[in-house]
């Protein structure tokens, strides 16, 4: 017997806030965080602009000599995941612990820390290099030590597609509570990497803007967008067995009801032609949650503000919607933070379920110049209030790896 899947706890830092609270202010208040990178010197980079997390500092969540053992993407993790514990009002030593899992996505991990030891082997010699390496760099660690924090001894890892990293694990943790494996997952994504080498690697692939205008950086589905702007930060969600919490009297968000996942099977970087492989994985998603497109009011799109993603990505909705894709509404939050890579499915879930909640649409901000390619209802420049029942949240990786989920207005 399938069970049914609720949200019971948010928690997020991203580049235009550090909470969930500050984070849907800046929606609704159409703030974008993107500005000139701070975190190294851009001299000689030919990109200038990044969607940072501001005003973030680890020792004000965690002890400072833990904090110094911990990479960026973990420390975002941990803070967190200690807003979604004191969001869920969970108490581990009420629930069994094994039965309480983590799963937190991360596309590339700890590259600050890969980066600066590489430069340290480098330059002082192997003896110099930190035995805290190995456990700073590795991409599950954010998933360890949120495990280790919030007491979870269910099943724990870290799951890598690419961009698709945050929205898989939440689609993954969705279907092991549904088919009875756990009864609480914190699941989303984490992200730190607005290094050198990591910018200038997109750069020379020719994905990242080279605009200077931070208004005309991330601008999903406009004619004028020449790349996509780095973003970093974490979004984890609280998924929940419904009786397990109405048993402990949880406040509940919303329901997860559909997950699809799919693989181009074309390119390593390139969307298959049409979105062929993004509408599968939106198809799926309705047929797990057993609806009609018609029925979904918001789709938050993954919406890279790249020339192939936004136009592939409409043609899929064309064909994964029909003649609901006329009516249908979709942005991209990415205009607001940037691209969060493996983290920006665990944070533009958290964009859906506030959308529920609160009866508000995100916009495609700093939305200018129309796009015949992509000619879908955008929510251009400001939110719309109006009754959101169903919401997907669409992420497409690297690789080829799309997943979509579903997130519908709780009704018990």
């Amino acid at each position: 017997m399938e069970r049914r899947v609720v949200i019971t706890g948010l928690g997020c830092i991203t580049p235009i806030g550090n909470n969930v609270e500050e984070f849907w202010k800046g929606i609704e208040e159409t703030k974008c965080g993107i500005d000139t990178i701070t975190a190294f010197d851009i001299t000689d980079h030919k990109v200038s602009l990044a969607g940072e997390v501001k005003n973030f500092n680890p020792e004000d969540y965690i002890d400072k000599k833990e904090a110094k053992r911990m990479d960026r993407f973990t420390q975002f993790a941990l803070v967190a995941a200690k807003e979604v514990m004191k969001d869920s009002n969970l108490n581990v030593e009420e629930i069994d612990s094994t039965r309480f899992g983590v799963i937190v996505g991360s596309g590339i991990g700890g590259l600050i820390t890969t980066e600066t030891g590489t430069t340290v082997l480098n330059e002082k010699g192997p003896a110099r290099v930190s035995p805290f390496f190995i456990p700073m760099a590795i991409s599950n660690m954010a998933a360890g030590n949120v495990s280790i924090e919030v007491g979870a001894k269910g099943q724990s890892f870290c799951l890598t597609t690419a961009c698709a990293s945050g929205t898989d694990s939440i689609g993954e943790a969705f279907r092991m509570i549904k088919h009875g494996y756990q009864d609480i997952i914190m699941a989303g994504g984490t992200e730190a990497p607005i290094t050198p080498i990591s910018v200038s690697g997109f750069a020379n692939m020719k994905a990242l803007s080279t605009a200077e205008d931070k208004t005309r950086a991330s601008i999903p589905f406009d004619k004028e967008r020449n790349g996509f702007v780095m973003g970093e930060g974490c979004g984890l969600i609280m998924l929940e067995e419904l009786e397990h919490a109405k048993k402990r009297g949880a406040k509940i968000y919303a329901e997860i009801v559909g997950y699809g996942a799919s693989s181009d099977s074309y390119h390593i970087t390139s969307p298959a032609p049409n979105g062929e492989g993004g509408a599968r994985a939106m198809t799926l998603a309705m047929q797990d949650a057993k609806i009609q497109p018609e029925q979904i009011t918001y789709i938050n799109a993954h919406g890279t503000s790249t020339h192939l993603n936004d136009a592939g990505e409409t043609s899929a909705v064309k064909t994964a919607f029909g003649e609901a894709s006329k009516t249908v509404m979709m942005s991209s939050t990415k205009g607001n933070t940037g691209h969060l890579l493996g983290a920006a499915g665990g944070v533009e879930a958290i964009a859906c379920i506030k959308a529920i909640q609160t009866g508000l649409v995100p916009p495609t901000i700093n939305y200018k110049v129309p796009d015949e390619e992509c000619d879908l209802d955008v929510v251009p420049n400001e939110p719309r209030k109006l009754d959101v029942k169903y919401a997907m949240s669409n992420s497409l990786g690297f690789g080829g790896h799309n997943g979509s989920i579903i997130f519908k207005k709780y009704e018990s």
